[in-house]
Parts: structure tokens; sequence; C-alpha cells
């Protein structure tokens, strides 16, 4: 069966400064997410934002 390839997901490695990781940590338990979620969520409205998809 082939999958889907809208809901697949792929993994990579992301290094942020401790400032930026704090500053994300705190959003994402402010918006109820986790900060995995949180980063996807901000990539993912940059990208509405700049018609990207």
């Amino acid at each position: 069966m082939a999958k889907d390839k809208e809901n697949t997901t792929k993994n990579f490695a992301l290094r942020l400064d401790a400032k930026t990781m704090e500053a994300v940590e705190k959003w994402a338990a402010d918006e109820f997410r986790s900060v995995n979620g949180q980063i996807q969520w901000i990539i993912n409205e940059a990208l509405k934002k700049n018609k990207r998809i």
C-alpha cells in the first residue's frame, strides 16, 4: 500500500541558541503545544504568509 505523501513526516536535527529555545518553549507552553508542535506551527504559518503553500 502506498503511503499518503501529505501525511508523511521527515525528521531532521535543528540547532537553536539557548535564548531562542527558551522563547520557543515558553511560547509553546502558552499555546498548550509541544515544542515540536510549536516549531511546526511557526514554519507552517511562515510558509502560508509567504504563499509557499
